[in-house]
């Protein structure tokens, strides 16, 4: 048997060193660096054997030219879920590791079970280091009765890696789902589960059986209240896929979004509704978020934005009084509340209204949390609208950049975001004057109101 080494790794970058180090040489960070035991390969030895008793060829590596290899896509497993798969870039990878992460409750547990019961042509070996069998049969036949009777998923819970990857040898499952990486503990190393050495070390030995073996894995993680993953830094380098599973659990909608993808764009997004039999796929979520009629209130303007590859819009609602303190507040539910105070600063410099003495709250509708900077115009508009208690009129939705000169900057996929608001029947919607280029030779059923500055865009709207 191989002798067992020792490592430092430094829990906030993953950077190995071979003695203890006070201030990593990496991140700069001090007093990050952990001892770990180095295990030995026991993810590779029950590849070996699973693949043996399976009479699956084990892959091994040899050096070849780059004109031998053939230039074809992976193979893909449809997960039998359309959001899912669009995240995963076309589907899960065999042998690829995926990492699901997301706060406690937010609905990891439930989007993995209910995604593996619909894989009635594989078998599927799940995991579970948190919850008891029984509770897990309580929730799967909540979420899709007629998984009962299905013979190809079985459930597994157990906390020792050693045990887990004997259960392996003998089930030969199709896919391998760990929930949650943070309870799983091997022998080889000397601290409990969660540390920084049992998450390396477990993390590693099922990625080396994922490579060699071909089996898929999912790893299910917790973040910390920073909004990180927990565990060291060099977990998200050891998987092939980062999803992130967000949302507020006050609010019906839940956001899948990639963070890293090797094989995929990490330019995609899911949306998903929280409902009382699961997750629902949301195919359109424009229409979700704008069920509302607003119809004569002030401080409701509509933006049209996007949030990965998808269109969408979206209510931006902003309430604009009297500051009943010294200090007028600033607050923001779903923005950056530091661009909200650049916004503000450019409508009382540029624009000429003052806001010194207001107290300003900005939400945006449905509790998602968006980044797309053509968001500003529609922010701008909301708050001028609740200052002079004017509402916009119905039908008309915005897009557009503003630079702190009071500009309107053009924004990235113009047509993507006129289709959208055509199709849900808006009749007017204001664009950047620089992106009327986009429409030259084209017609649209939607009027289009070119604008430079933020000026031009609030005559338009309220003349």
């Amino acid at each position: 048997m191989a002798k067992d080494k020792t490592a430092y790794v430094c829990s906030n970058c993953g950077q190995e060193s071979p003695k203890w180090i006070g201030k990593c040489p990496s991140c700069g960070q001090w007093n990050t660096f952990k001892e770990i035991k180095i295990a030995a390969d026991t993810g590779r030895m029950a590849a070996t054997s699973a693949a043996a008793s399976a009479g699956r060829e084990l892959r091994t590596s040899r050096p070849v030219r780059l004109k031998e290899i053939q230039g074809q896509d992976d193979r893909r497993i449809s997960m039998g879920d359309d959001e899912l798969n669009r995240v995963l870039g076309g589907g899960l990878v065999p042998g690829s590791i995926v990492l699901l992460g997301g706060e406690p409750g937010i609905g990891k547990s439930t989007l993995s079970l209910q995604t593996m019961l619909r894989l009635r042509n594989m078998r599927i070996l799940y995991v579970s280091g948190e919850e008891s069998a029984h509770q897990l049969k309580m929730r799967a036949q909540r979420l899709d009765p007629s998984s009962m009777e299905a013979d190809n998923f079985m459930i597994l819970c157990e906390n020792s890696l050693e045990a887990i990857f004997q259960h392996i040898k003998e089930v030969q499952p199709d896919l391998v789902v760990i929930d949650s990486i943070q309870t799983i503990a091997t022998e080889e190393v000397e601290s409990s589960a969660g540390s920084i050495a049992q998450v390396r070390e477990c993390a590693s030995a099922l990625l080396r059986f994922a490579k060699t073996s071909g089996v898929p894995v999912v790893l299910i993680g917790h973040i910390t209240k920073e909004g990180t993953l927990a565990g060291p830094k060099i977990l998200e380098h050891i998987v092939d896929t980062v999803i992130q599973f967000e949302g507020d659990q006050h609010y019906m909608y839940r956001i899948l979004r990639s963070m890293k993808n090797r094989f995929g764009s990490t330019s995609e997004l899911g949306i998903y509704e929280m409902q009382q039999n699961g997750l629902r796929q949301v195919s359109n979520p424009s229409e979700l978020l704008l069920t509302e009629d607003h119809d004569g209130l002030s401080g409701v303007a509509i933006s049209a934005a996007i949030e990965g590859v998808r269109p969408f819009l979206m209510e931006t609602q902003a309430l604009v009084s009297s500051a009943a303190y010294g200090t007028p507040q600033r607050s923001a539910t779903g923005f950056d509340q530091r661009r909200l105070n650049m916004l503000l600063a450019v409508l009382e410099k540029r624009v000429g209204f003052k806001l010194m003495q207001k107290d300003v709250f900005i939400n945006i509708a449905g509790g998602l949390r968006v980044t797309d900077m053509a968001m500003d115009l529609s922010i701008i508009a909301a708050v001028l609208s609740s200052n002079v208690d004017t509402p916009i009129e119905s039908g008309w939705c915005m897009c557009g950049e503003v630079g702190l000169s009071g500009e309107v900057r053009p924004v990235a996929r113009i047509e993507q975001r006129v289709q959208e608001a055509e199709k849900l029947g808006f009749q007017h919607i204001i664009i950047p004057h620089y992106n009327m280029r986009a429409f030259a030779h084209k017609k649209s059923a939607i009027e289009l109101h070119p604008v430079r500055k933020v000026e031009e865009a609030l005559r338009t709207l309220f003349g």
